[in-house]
């Protein structure tokens, strides 16, 4: 199966987004090619290194909470 990587990438932010904590930073548990994909669209720090976190830029947090929102906010 083919998959649309912008999609997979929209949902791997918003899922980034579950595990914020200390401001800015996310566990970084993801697929590595996803990862590395929201770091050259500037949404994340390089998740290459030791740290098990990376940190949103101001653009990526805003977009990953509003795609969390989109993706499985439950509106009732």
């Amino acid at each position: 199966m083919k998959l649309d990587t912008n999609k997979v990438d929209d949902a791997v932010l918003a899922l980034l987004y579950l595990g914020l904590h200390d401001g800015a930073r996310a566990w970084k548990g993801f697929d590595w090619d996803a990862m590395d994909r929201l770091h050259e669209r500037g949404f994340i720090t390089n998740p290459r290194g030791k740290a098990k976190s990376v940190v949103f830029t101001e653009e990526g947090l805003e977009r990953a909470e509003r795609l969390l929102e989109e993706l499985f906010g439950n509106e009732s």
